[in-house]
């Protein structure tokens, strides 16, 4: 997704409203409060009005509390043509979300010893030395700048043909390698944010490298069997395609439902670790509650989950956006959001929580929408909070 940030601070910044919370660990359901169903009635009004600005698409939505998916709705279509409504076992392609498992198996590799956040990307891609444009005595790029979008790197690789662009998951590490030689630096390696696609591809490859594991087979087996996330995946088996949504663009006033199958049909080429996965709202919501401390050693310790979001590398001038290792940070008003986007032909999803409340909202469409996710969080997190609370 496009973040065009006026004035970036490149210094590390600990926000105290991402503090941990005494009961981080905490994972029993908490019951739903008549402030709770009030404010679920008024982001179900929120969401179902979404829809009806058109009625194209659907949508699926859903609120974590108590490291539990409390409430879930859809609305609209999962797949039009056919007349099949979107539910809870929708798979939605999640975009830019998928990042966040990226930089996951980071901190994991981390843990275990088997790399270290400084280390050069050329250490496990010597590939990376055929980068175009590098900047004369600069020092080589870093895992965790590749993780923060402080590399230096362009968005995408120079290729307007999508030679690369396209194909299927098992070749998405051949066309990745021969990408390269077609990206560029726009900038020296750890002076400003500037977001990169293709720089997070790279360290996936470079992570698949020092783990000596295949990138999709890694993050299958690693993060999203122990999560449970079972609905999740870089390729759909039957059962997920068939309840798979149908996406739409609409460009003035027109409706575009096949340029998405295009790009399904064509696959996605090198873009995996940056934006391969696919999921469920339910799946999502195992994620957010892993975030906000549903403790699972077999995916990370909880002292390095915690330490990682108190930890922003990068924000604009305004405080209003950052990001940190493979999550952003976005502020409305009183409320500091963190989580992730995607944006996809076709598909539009996010994962967000509030630290404080220990609140979460996923958001899953096939339609564009302006901050649904964070809408939506906001009116959980205020809801019937006196204004010294706020």
């Amino acid at each position: 997704m496009t973040h065009k940030l006026k004035t970036i601070l490149l210094t590390t910044l600990t926000i105290a409203v991402l503090s941990v919370s005494p009961a981080y660990g905490q994972q029993a359901q908490a019951p739903q409060t008549l402030d709770l169903r009030k404010a679920i009635e008024q982001v179900d009004a929120l969401a179902a009005g979404e829809l009806a600005t058109d009625n194209i698409g659907g949508i699926t939505i859903g609120i974590v509390s108590g490291g539990k998916l409390v409430w879930t709705k859809s609305y609209g279509y999962a797949d039009t043509e056919k007349k099949i409504p979107a539910s809870k076992d929708t798979v939605y392609r999640i975009a830019s979300i998928t990042k966040q498992f990226t930089a996951l198996m980071l901190l994991q590799l981390v843990e275990q010893g088997k790399v270290r956040l400084s280390d050069p990307v050329e250490k496990y891609l010597p590939e990376v030395n055929k980068l175009q444009k590098r900047f004369p005595n600069a020092p080589p790029i870093t895992l965790i700048q590749l993780a923060t979008h402080t590399s230096g790197l362009d968005r995408e690789p120079d290729d307007d043909k999508l030679l690369y662009g396209t194909g299927p998951v098992s070749e998405w590490e051949k066309k990745l390698v021969a990408t390269i030689p077609l990206t560029s630096y726009l900038y020296e390696p750890g002076t400003r944010y500037s977001y990169s696609n293709v720089g997070y591809a790279i360290l996936g490859l470079a992570l698949s490298r020092a783990a000596g594991e295949p990138y999709v087979e890694y993050v299958q087996k690693r993060i999203l069997k122990p999560l449970g996330m079972s609905q999740t995946a870089f390729s759909l088996d039957e059962g997920m395609q068939k309840n798979r949504a149908k996406g739409f663009l609409i460009e003035n006033g027109k409706v575009d439902a096949e340029t998405p199958e295009l790009y399904e049909r064509d696959g996605r080429g090198w873009r995996i670790p940056n934006g391969g996965l696919y999921s469920t709202v339910e799946d999502l919501a195992r994620f957010v509650a892993f975030e906000l401390g549903a403790e699972n050693a077999a995916v990370l310790s909880k002292k390095t989950l915690e330490s990682d979001f108190v930890r922003v590398q990068s924000a604009n001038i305004d405080f209003s956006y950052g990001y940190g290792l493979g999550f952003q940070v976005r502020r409305r008003g009183n409320l500091v959001a963190v989580g992730h986007d995607g944006v996809l032909a076709g598909y539009q999803c996010s994962a967000w929580f509030d630290p404080k409340t220990r609140l979460g909202v996923v958001t899953m469409t096939t339609r564009q929408e302006k901050f649904l996710g964070l809408r939506a969080l906001e009116i959980i997190v205020n809801f019937g909070q006196t204004p010294d609370k706020k």
